[in-house]
């Protein structure tokens, strides 16, 4: 027999409690279907530009392009392209940005290309360790003769790396700022991009070209699976809720 002060001492429940609650979780299981589905499309946008980087890569070199072609420029359509250009390598007007590589830590050598057209190109002649940054340590390399350059379209990378600022006024580089190296060394006309030269040697052994790491983050598939999995999650709480609900209804 049930005690009366009990029933007397007890409090109705709220009826707009279960609605709130049902709002929510509906809402919430909306929410991270929606976010789901948004990282299957980032998926497959990531594997089509992966497709078309591989093309770019692994293509026949093309001529690199000229000022009237600068503008039409962009990351999506023409980063990691191989192409060619000639010119005159300005050796002393080279730039070394700071990196670290499998070969170790050390240094790109971002030496401008003066081409016949008047126009200048920065190209990434490749990697020196720290102890063979100077110049004179590896003058071999110092090429003062019209050349051939084969590599990669590379776009600007203005201010420096994550960790790091460049720092022009005290020629510290972290990253291939292609407007202010020109500024810092001036240069004139020079191309919005910068060339990572292939793995063809250069006399002395250095710089060492070829090291472009062509990697691109691609954990969509774990994202979108982890979204669903937590709406799935949500679903099932939603659910014991309901089924509580209506066993607490039928009480008498």
């Amino acid at each position: 027999m049930s005690d009366p002060r009990m029933k007397a001492t007890s409090r109705p429940r709220s009826r707009r409690s279960p609605t709130v609650i049902n709002a929510f979780g509906l809402l919430l299981i909306a929410g991270l279907l929606a976010l789901g589905t948004w990282q299957v499309k980032r998926l497959f946008w990531k594997l089509d530009l992966i497709a078309r980087v591989e093309a770019r890569v692994h293509a026949a070199p093309v001529a690199a392009p000229v000022r009237g072609q600068w503008s039409s420029i962009n990351a999506a359509g023409d980063e990691y392209r191989r192409v060619r250009l000639r010119g005159r390598l300005l050796n002393d007007k080279e730039t070394l940005v700071y990196t670290a590589t499998e070969l170790g830590a050390g240094y790109w050598v971002m030496t401008p290309l003066a081409r016949d057209d008047g126009t200048t190109v920065l190209v990434n002649r490749g990697f020196v360790p720290t102890e063979r940054r100077a110049s004179a340590a590896r003058s071999q390399g110092q090429i003062s003769v019209e050349t051939e350059v084969i590599g990669l379209m590379r776009m600007s990378e203005p201010g420096g790396s994550l960790l790091r600022s460049n720092r022009p006024s005290d020629d510290r580089w972290y990253s291939r700022d292609v407007a202010a190296i020109a500024a810092t060394r001036d240069l004139s006309d020079v191309a919005p991009y910068f060339i990572d030269a292939d793995a063809t040697p250069n006399p002395g052994g250095l710089p060492v070209g070829g090291l472009t790491r062509v990697v691109f983050a691609n954990n969509h598939l774990v994202y979108a699976v982890t979204w669903y999995c937590l709406s799935a999650m949500v679903a099932g709480m939603l659910i014991l809720v309901w089924r509580s609900g209506r066993s607490d209804g039928s009480d008498g």
